[in-house]
């Protein structure tokens, strides 16, 4: 296939991927939760490492629920930079108290912590702990705050641990689906060009790894290499490349047979060179199908596992484990706690499901 064809028919398909309506939602819808994930801690409204600032007296509030929340400086400096706070948000020693009223007089702050149903104990701090004049104290360390989705169990942000969550799911698909395209791609490719012994061996292995219940493999990969978050990525990726690998086998059997092919070995190229320059990129086109549905995968298991409790693990936000944490709340009236998490998981998985079936449409060019 030479290069003015491969570009006239990579030109058709965008002509027709662009035509269709969800493929092209769900490229925007998915584009916007990378922006999300990358600048996570910019956009959330609690900037601390894993947005894991407790407020225990305000616990399981309803969306938009307000209250005066004090922040008490802490003595220790702390110094970041910007793209470490970027990264892995703001190392945060300040402490943050809810409160319903709060006075000043005599260079001292008295405050009411919130509470319900029982009357707190007033609480006392000097001004000198500020480091700043009265003026400065209201604007800075007194303000009002609002929580879009409510709170969770232990009294943290909601939005802020769903935007955050956000770089879990994007994180598991990447990486698994990357050890999955590599492992799959190769191996594929080594069992359909050079068949054979090597592709019996090949075959035995797939054949092997399919016979096994992903979840389950998951899980004992996951149980081997530890609880955390790399070894979810790998246990993940590990277990996703059978299917590229047949797929790609599949290709390689009917492209390694095509003239130019023939014509590669007669001009005396080598084996590694035909593959990547000549088979590869002629047997891509499902592959990528292939991997939008297993990032979609991804996303459930690394779901699934967090709700078991062997996925991320805590204070690191995870939609499975946000779920797994509030599903008894869904029979107490404060079912919003799992099914937040649920529909993100829904619509990002959903995402790449459409855009899956919008890039088999868009590149099966002979159709």
């Amino acid at each position: 296939m030479n290069t003015q064809q491969s570009n006239s028919l990579s030109s058709l398909a965008l002509q027709k991927f662009k035509k269709n309506f969800w493929g092209v939602l769900s490229f925007w819808f998915i584009v916007a939760c990378a922006f999300i994930a990358i600048f996570a801690y910019i956009l959330a409204p609690d900037h601390s490492q894993n947005a894991n600032q407790m407020h225990l007296s305000i616990h399981s509030k309803p969306p938009g629920f307000s209250t005066t929340m004090l922040t008490i400086p802490s003595k220790i400096p702390t110094t970041q930079s910007w793209l470490n706070t970027v990264c892995f948000g703001t190392l945060n020693r300040d402490t943050e108290t809810p409160i319903s009223s709060y006075t000043i007089q005599n260079n001292t702050l008295s405050y009411m912590p919130y509470s319900e149903g029982i009357t707190p104990l007033e609480k006392t701090i000097p001004l000198d702990r500020f480091n700043a004049d009265i003026e400065s104290i209201k604007t800075n360390y007194i303000q009002d705050k609002t929580f879009i989705l409510g709170t969770d169990k232990y009294g943290r942000d909601l939005l802020s641990r769903m935007l955050i969550g956000i770089r879990i799911s994007f994180s598991i698909g990447f990486i698994a689906v990357f050890i999955s395209l590599i492992l799959g791609i190769t191996l594929g490719a080594i069992a359909g060009y050079f068949g054979g012994k090597i592709d019996a061996v090949v075959m035995w292995l797939i054949n092997i790894t399919w016979s096994i219940p992903t979840l389950l493999l998951v899980i004992a990969i996951t149980l081997a290499l530890g609880k955390g978050f790399w070894q979810v990525f790998i246990a993940v990726g590990l277990t996703m490349w059978v299917e590229v690998a047949r797929v790609v086998r599949g290709q390689v059997l009917g492209i390694k047979e095509m003239q130019y092919v023939t014509a590669a070995k007669a001009l005396g190229f080598n084996h590694f060179r035909i593959i990547t320059k000549h088979v590869l990129p002629n047997s891509l086109a499902p592959v990528i199908v292939i991997a939008a549905a297993n990032f979609a995968a991804a996303i459930l298991i690394e779901s699934g596992l967090s709700f078991l409790g062997i996925g991320a693990q805590p204070p690191t936000p995870s939609w499975g484990a946000m779920i797994k944490d509030h599903y008894s709340y869904i029979i107490l009236g404060k079912a919003y706690l799992a099914i937040i998490p649920g529909l993100g998981i829904m619509s990002l998985v959903m995402a790449f499901m459409l855009i899956g079936n919008a890039l088999r449409d868009a590149l099966d060019v002979k159709g």
